[in-house]
C-alpha cells in the first residue's frame, strides 16, 4: 500500500475570522475575509490523523479484459487472470479477493497448486509468480524473471514441485516450485524434433505428463508437431506432423490416445500404438460441398476430452471451429457426447474455458459435472449431468456492466427495511431455467463478521437503467432494477442525418441520481434534460405520468469584475428568460422550427406499473429558438417541503411536486438581482435567431456524440491531466477562456489595455471549474464529467470537445474554428449552477428563527440564499401555493460551489427534514384519512436557544469554508488545493463524529476535521485521475467510499483506520485444510493389462545434484513481498526473543546473586554447625555411656 503523509493535529491553515456583509465575505484573492469576532464557539473535536489510513477493502463485479483461467477441484477455487496484470480469485459467496502484479503486465496463464493453498501466474513480461492463498491478502512469494526466452507455455503435474515452462523459441525449462529456481534439465527444440527437419517448429503450444507413465511429456509446437519426450531417456519416444497448426491437446484418462485441435477446425485423435496418422479426423462443423471438399471452418481453439462412468461414450468439448460461411452466428461452445452434437450460443467471444471433474488425478475417469466459460464480458458456467445443459445462477455481481455504468451513490447506515423489500420486490422478476444444483465454485470460508449495517448501492446506466445492490458486509447482490426507458415512446428517426443520429444514440443515459432511503423518492436525471422523480409501492397501478415542461434558456451578458471594485450598476434583460439569440445566415431549414419542445415524448397514456418505483413527475427541458436545452449540472430533492430543485447552465428551476407546478425558473443573473457581484456587459439587441441544421443540433448532438463515444468505450481513462500541454494544446487555450483566475476576476482591467477577449475571465465553462490556467484538458475533463456542452452562440466559433474512439485514448482535445471574424462580444458566459441544498437555514442576518432554504451555488463560487415560505397544514400543502424569492444574500468562495453542508453548534451534522414513507398505492380508511408524517432536523432542535443559529460549510474546487448564520459569519477557511482541483466532496459521519472528505483531480483523497478545518488525510492514492473515476467516486457514512476501477468493475476502499485494522475479520478465507482425496485401486486385472502407471522421481532427475544448474542469464530470481515481509518478521522476531533472552539473563544473574549470598549464609552456618559438632565430640569422647 501507498504511504502517506498524516498531518499534525496541531497544524492547520485555517483560521477564525469574523462578521462581513454578505459580499464583503472574499478577499479580492477569493478567500472569506475576517472581520469583527464572533463569539467563541467551542465545539470538540474527537477526530485525530490516527483515526485515518486509506486502503482497498473490496472488489466487485467482472474482470475487465479477462485473459486465463485456473480451478482448484479440492479447494473449489476459481482464479481469472485480466489484461491488466489482476488476479481475481472467486470461492463461495462472500469469498472474492482481488491481486494485482506490480508490473501491470497481462496474465498469460494461471496454475494452482491442488490443494496447496498456491497459485502459480505467468505474465506477458515473461515472469512467473507464486501466490501464497493460505492468507486472506495473497502475497508474491517468489517471481522468476526470463531474460531471453518468452514464456508461451506452463505444466505443473499433480502433487509435483516441479513445473514445466514452455518458450516462443520451443524450448521447454523446469522450475523448482519451492525455490522457483530453474533446473539444467532443458528440453531444446533442435533436440525435441528430428534433424532432418529444416524448419523451426513454432512455440509451444502445450506441455502434459502421460496419465500411464509421468516420466513421458507430451509436447505440442504450433507448427502441427507433437513430440513425445522420455524425461529418463533424455530422447524422443516419437514425433508426429500434421499439416495443421495445433492449438490444444487433451489426453484421455487411460494415456492410450489423446485428441488435438486444429487452425482449419479440425479434431485429430491419435493413438500411441501407431503415431503414422491419426485414428480419426473430424470436422464437427464443416459440412461437405457439392465438390466433395469440407466447408472452410474457424480454428478450434481449445478442446477438452473426458469421460464418465455413466456412459462409455466421451465428452468432447471445445470452442469454435464453426464454418466461416455463418458469420453472423455468436461465439459457440459445442458438446458432442456419443452421437449427440449440443451447440451453445455465447453472448461475448470466449477467452477461455474448462472442465470441472470430480477427481484430480489424470489417470482416473473424470466425471466432467460443469464446464465454466470465461467470455469478454461475462462467466457462464455450464451444468453437464443433465441432458439440455441448463447454466448454473452466478452468485457473483458479474453484471454489474450489463450496460455501461454512467453514474454511482453510495448509501451507508439504511433503514433496516429497505434491503428486504427491495429483494422481495426484485426477486419477482428474476430470470428462470437455471440448474437447480449448487454453485460449483464453493471454495472458500466466509462470515458476517462485525460490520452489519445495511449499505445500499446504486448504479445509472447508459440505457436508463437503475440497479439497486445490497452491499452489506463487502459483499454486493442485486436487489431491485429499474427500468427509466419505459417512461418515454421510442424515439423516431426524423429526417436528415442529424436526426438519425440521435436516434441511434444513448438517449436514456442515466446522468445523476438523488435518493432519499427514508421517505423512498428517486430522481433521476437524464442525459436527455429530463428528470423523473419515483416513487415506491408495494402495489401495481395504472397512472398517467404528469409532465412538466420548463423554457430555462438565457443570455448571460459579459462578467467584468466584481461590485465592489465599480459603481457601474448591473444591467440586465429583464424581460424574460429566454432572450433572442443573434440572426444566424441561414435560416430556411426545418430545424428553425424546433421551438418549446423536449428531446424525448413521455407516454401520454395510461400505464400499468408493477410494484415498485413508480413514475410520478417528468419534468423536461426544452428547446428554445433552435437550441438544444443544456444538461442538468445539479439536482436536489426534499420529501419534507415536497420540492425539488434542477439547475444547469442557463439557470435554476424549483418544481412543487405535490402540486405539480413549477414555482420558480430564472436564470442566474436574475437570481442576484441588485446584489450581483460582477459587473456584466449587455449584448446588443439582436433579430430572433433562425438557427441551421447544423448548429440547432450542434448542443445535444455533441453531447450525444460525446456521450456515445465515452458510454461506447465504458468511460475509458483520461490519465493525462496535468496542464503542461504544449503545441496544439497551448494555441487552443489561447481562448477568452483561457485567462487566469486572478486578473480576470478580481483585478481591475479598466487599468489594463487589452481588448475585450482578453478581459474574459475562466468562467465560460457551465461546469464546476474555475480555470486558473483555463488548459483545454481540465475544461474538457469537467465537462465531461458533468455531462455538459459547451458551445458558442456563434455558428462558426462551437467550442465543442470530442473523446478518441480509441480504449487507449489519454487526452482530451477541443475543436475552435480559427476565424478572424469573431470578437469576444458574439460569445457569452454562462453561470451554472452547479450544487443544491434544501434545509432548515436563516435566509437573511436578522432572521431570528429558521426556515425552509435553498442552497444555490454556481461555477463562480457564488452562495445564495432562497428563503421559502411551505404551509405546514397538510390541505393548505395541498391547495396553497409554496413562495420563495432571493434575498440577495451572497456568499463568495474561490472555485466552482460543490457541496453544502450543515451543522448545530455542538458539531453534530444536521440532516434535510424528510416525509416518512407511506404506499401511495394502499387502500386509505376514508374515516382516518392519513396524514404526512414529517422528520424535521432544525438547527434549534438540539438547542437550548432557539436563536443561537448554525454551521454551514461550503465546498468549492479550491476552498472549504464554514459560515455562522444567520450572521454570515466566516468562521473557519481552508484552501484545499492550488495545482489541482476537487472533484467530489462530502460530509460524512465517523467515527461519532464528522468530517469532510474530498477527492482531487491529482488523485489526493483529503479529510478535513469539521468545523475547524484541520487537514487529518492527505492521501496521493491514484496518481492520475480518469474520467471513469471522477464521474462515479463517491463517499459515505462509516469512512468508506466507491468508485469504478474499470469499466466493469467497483472497488471499495476504507479511509478509517479501525476498518482497516478490522479487514482481516471482513474478509473471506481463501484456504480451508482438506485431505486431498485417495487415488483409486485400479484393480489387479487391470494393472495387469492396462499396465502399471510408474513412479517417477522428479527431484533425482531435475535436481541439482543430476542436472545442475541453470545459466544466470537466462532467467532472474526475484524474492516476493511476502518472503521479504517474512524474512523482516523473522528478524524482528529473533531480535525480539534476543532482547527477551537478554532481559531473562538479567532476571537469572540477579537471581543467580541472591542465590549466591543465600549459599554463603548456608556455608558459613555449616561451619558453625561442624565446630560445634567437633567440640562437642571431643568433650564426649571419654565418658562411658552410664556417664550420659
Amino acid at each position: 500500500m501507498k504511504k502517506f503523509r498524516k498531518v499534525l493535529d496541531g497544524l492547520t491553515t485555517s483560521s477564525p475570522a469574523g462578521v462581513g456583509g454578505s459580499s464583503s465575505c472574499a478577499s479580492a484573492a477569493g478567500t472569506p475575509t475576517a472581520g469583527p469576532s464572533p463569539r467563541e464557539i467551542d465545539v470538540a473535536e474527537t477526530l485525530t490523523s490516527e483515526s485515518f489510513q486509506i486502503c482497498k477493502t473490496v472488489r466487485h463485479g467482472f474482470p475487465c479484459q479477462p485473459t486465463a483461467l485456473a480451478f482448484d477441484p479440492v479447494q473449489k477455487l476459481l482464479a481469472i487472470g485480466s489484461r491488466s496484470g489482476g488476479v481475481r480469485i472467486l470461492g463461495r459467496p462472500g469469498v472474492d479477493c482481488y491481486c494485482q502484479h506490480e508490473s501491470g503486465a497481462a496474465v498469460l496463464q494461471l496454475q494452482f497448486l491442488i490443494n496447496e493453498g498456491a497459485l502459480v501466474t505467468a505474465c506477458a513480461d515473461d515472469t512467473l509468480h507464486l501466490w501464497n492463498l493460505r492468507q486472506k491478502r495473497p502475497a508474491i512469494l517468489h517471481s522468476l524473471k526470463f531474460n531471453r526466452e518468452r514464456i508461451t507455455f506452463c505444466h505443473l503435474p499433480f502433487q509435483s514441485k516441479w513445473l514445466y515452462v514452455g518458450t516462443e523459441r520451443g524450448n521447454t525449462h523446469i522450475a523448482n516450485i519451492e525455490s522457483f529456481i530453474l533446473s539444467g534439465y532443458v528440453i531444446m527444440w533442435n533436440k525435441a524434433i528430428e534433424l532432418a527437419t529444416k524448419t523451426h517448429p513454432g512455440p509451444v503450444v502445450h506441455l502434459s505428463d502421460s496419465p500411464k507413465d509421468e516420466g513421458k511429456l507430451l509436447i505440442g509446437f504450433e507448427s502441427g508437431t507433437v513430440v513425445m519426450w522420455d524425461l529418463r531417456a533424455k530422447k524422443a519416444d516419437f514425433r508426429i506432423h500434421y499439416d495443421e497448426a495445433i492449438h490444444s491437446v487433451s489426453w484421455h484418462h487411460e494415456g492410450k490416445q489423446f485428441m488435438c485441435s486444429h487452425s482449419d477446425g479440425s479434431l485429430t485423435v491419435w493413438n500411441l500404438r501407431n503415431t503414422a496418422r491419426p485414428v480419426q479426423v473430424t470436422f464437427p462443423h464443416g459440412k461437405t460441398q457439392r465438390d466433395g471438399r469440407k466447408e472452410s471452418c474457424k480454428p478450434i481453439l481449445k478442446v477438452e476430452y473426458k469421460m464418465s462412468r455413466n456412459s462409455s461414450e466421451p465428452f468432447v468439448i471445445f470452442s469454435g471451429g464453426l464454418s466461416y460461411d455463418k458469420a453472423s452466428r455468436r461465439p459457440t461452445l459445442t458438446i458432442m457426447h456419443g452421437k449427440a452434437i449440443t451447440v451453445l450460443e455465447m453472448d461475448h467471444p470466449i477467452v477461455e474455458f474448462m472442465v470441472l471433474c470430480d477427481t484430480p488425478y489424470p489417470n482416473e475417469v473424470q466425471e466432467p459435472y460443469a464446464a465454466v466459460v470465461l467470455l469478454e464480458k461475462d462467466l457462464v458456467v455450464v451444468d453437464l449431468t443433465q441432458s439440455n445443459f441448463p447454466i448454473f445462477e452466478n452468485p457473483y455481481p458479474m453484471d454489474i456492466h450489463e450496460s455501461p455504468v454512467t453514474c454511482t451513490a453510495y448509501f451507508a447506515d439504511c433503514p433496516p427495511d429497505i434491503i428486504p423489500v427491495l429483494y422481495s420486490i426484485g426477486a419477482k422478476h428474476k430470470k428462470t431455467g437455471y440448474s437447480h444444483k449448487e454453485w460449483p465454485v464453493s471454495g472458500g470460508t466466509w462470515t458476517l463478521g462485525s460490520q452489519t449495517y445495511p449499505e445500499i448501492i446504486l448504479t445509472g446506466h447508459a440505457d436508463g437503467t437503475i440497479k439497486f445492490w445490497d452491499a452489506t458486509a463487502m459483499t454486493l447482490q442485486m436487489l431491485y432494477k429499474l427500468k427509466t426507458s419505459k417512461v418515454f415512446e421510442k424515439p423516431k428517426a426524423v429526417e436528415g442525418g442529424r436526426g438519425a443520429e440521435l436516434g441511434e444514440e444513448d438517449p436514456y443515459a442515466v446522468q445523476m441520481l438523488s435518493w432519499c432511503p427514508h421517505s423512498r423518492l428517486l430522481c433521476v436525471v437524464g442525459i436527455s434534460a429530463n428528470l423523473i422523480l419515483y416513487r415506491f409501492s408495494k402495489h401495481d397501478a395504472n397512472t398517467n405520468i404528469t409532465v412538466l415542461e420548463v423554457r430555462l434558456q438565457c443570455e448571460v451578458e459579459e462578467v467584468i469584475s466584481p461590485s465592489d471594485t465599480e459603481n457601474t450598476p448591473c444591467l440586465s434583460d429583464p424581460s424574460g428568460h429566454s432572450p433572442q439569440p443573434p440572426p444566424s445566415p441561414r435560416s430556411n431549414t426545418p430545424d428553425s422550427a424546433r421551438d418549446s419542445i423536449p428531446c424525448l415524448k413521455v407516454k401520454d397514456r395510461t400505464i400499468r406499473m408493477p410494484p415498485g418505483y413508480q413514475a410520478e413527475l417528468v419534468v423536461q427541458l426544452l428547446w428554445v429558438d433552435g437550441e438544444p436545452p443544456q444538461p442538468i449540472t445539479s439536482l436536489d430533492i426534499n420529501s419534507a417541503y415536497g420540492l425539488l430543485a434542477l439547475g444547469n447552465c442557463n439557470g435554476l428551476a424549483v418544481v412543487d411536486y405535490i402540486q405539480r407546478t413549477v414555482l420558480l425558473c430564472m436564470s442566474t443573473l436574475e437570481l442576484y438581482g441588485a446584489a450581483d457581484p460582477f459587473q456584466r456587459l449587455t449584448r446588443s439587441p439582436r433579430k430572433s435567431r433562425q438557427s441551421t441544421p447544423d448548429f440547432c443540433m450542434r448542443g445535444l448532438s455533441n453531447f450525444y456524440s460525446d456521450s456515445k463515444k465515452r458510454i461506447r468505450t465504458s468511460y475509458q481513462s483520461l490519465t493525462e491531466l496535468s496542464d503542461n500541454q504544449v503545441s496544439m494544446d497551448a494555441e487552443r487555450s489561447k481562448s477568452p477562456t483561457s485567462v487566469p483566475y486572478p486578473s480576470s476576476l478580481h483585478n481591475d482591467h479598466r487599468s489594463q489595455g487589452d481588448t475585450l477577449s482578453s478581459l474574459r475571465p475562466s468562467h465560460y465553462s457551465p461546469v464546476f471549474y474555475l480555470l486558473d490556467n483555463g488548459y483545454a484538458s481540465r475544461r474538457a475533463m469537467l465537462q465531461q464529467l458533468h455531462g455538459v456542452s459547451m458551445y458558442s452562440h456563434d455558428e462558426h466559433h462551437a467550442t465543442s470537445y470530442c473523446w478518441s474512439e480509441r480504449a487507449e485514448s489519454r487526452e482530451n482535445s477541443f475543436s475552435r474554428s480559427r476565424s478572424s471574424s469573431v470578437s469576444s462580444i458574439d460569445r457569452d458566459t454562462k453561470e451554472a449552477v452547479t450544487a443544491l441544498q434544501f434545509g432548515e437555514s436563516y435566509g437573511r442576518k436578522t432572521d431570528a428563527l429558521p426556515t425552509p432554504c435553498l442552497w444555490v451555488g454556481t461555477s463562480l463560487g457564488l452562495v445564495l440564499l432562497i428563503p421559502m415560505s411551505i404551509p405546514t397544514d397538510d390541505q393548505e400543502r395541498q391547495e396553497e401555493p409554496v413562495t420563495m424569492a432571493p434575498t440577495g444574500t451572497v456568499l463568495m468562495l474561490k472555485g466552482s460551489v460543490l457541496r453544502f453542508g450543515f451543522l448545530d453548534l455542538r458539531g453534530a451534522v444536521i440532516s434535510a427534514p424528510y416525509e416518512v414513507w407511506r404506499d401511495p398505492n394502499a387502500q386509505e380508511d376514508p374515516e382516518r384519512p392519513r396524514k404526512r408524517k414529517l422528520v424535521n432536523f432544525s438547527p434549534s432542535s438540539s438547542q437550548e436557544n432557539c436563536g443561537e443559529g448554525h454551521l454551514a460549510v461550503v465546498c468549492s474546487e479550491r476552498q472549504a469554508v464554514v459560515f455562522l448564520m444567520p450572521a454570515q459569519v466566516c468562521l473557519h477557511v481552508h484552501n484545499i488545493t492550488e495545482a489541482s482541483f476537487v472533484l467530489r466532496a462530502d460530509l460524512v459521519s465517523f467515527c461519532n463524529s464528522v468530517c469532510l472528505a474530498c477527492f482531487c483531480a491529482n488523485g489526493h483523497v483529503m479529510t478535513l476535521s469539521l468545523p475547524s478545518l484541520r487537514p487529518l488525510l492527505d492521501v496521493n492514492y491514484l496518481p492520475l485521475t480518469d474520467m471513469r473515476i471522477a464521474r462515479t467516486f463517491c463517499f459515505t457514512n462509516g469512512g468508506q467510499a466507491l468508485y469504478l476501477s474499470s469499466p466493469t468493475e467497483i472497488q471499495r476502499i476504507t479511509y478509517s483506520q479501525e476498518m482497516c485494522d478490522n479487514l482481516q475479520d471482513l474478509l473471506g478465507e481463501l484456504f480451508t485444510p482438506i485431505e486431498t482425496p485417495e487415488a483409486q485401486n485400479r484393480g489387479f486385472l487391470k494393472g495387469f493389462f492396462g499396465g502399471n502407471t510408474q513412479t517417477f522421481d522428479r527431484e533425482e532427475l531435475f535436481g541439482e545434484a543430476a542436472a545442475g544448474k541453470a545459466s544466470r542469464s537466462l532467467a532472474q530470481h526475484i524474492p516476493g513481498q511476502a518472503g521479504m515481509e517474512g524474512m523482516k518478521a523473522a528478524a524482528g522476531g529473533a531480535v525480539g526473543e534476543l532482547a527477551r533472552a537478554r532481559i531473562a539473563l538479567d532476571e537469572r544473574g540477579q537471581r543467580l546473586g541472591e542465590l549466591e549470598e543465600r549459599t554463603a549464609l548456608l556455608m558459613t552456618s555449616a561451619e558453625t554447625f561442624s565446630k560445634h559438632a567437633h567440640e562437642l565430640m571431643l568433650k564426649c569422647k571419654d565418658k562411658k555411656w552410664y556417664q550420659f
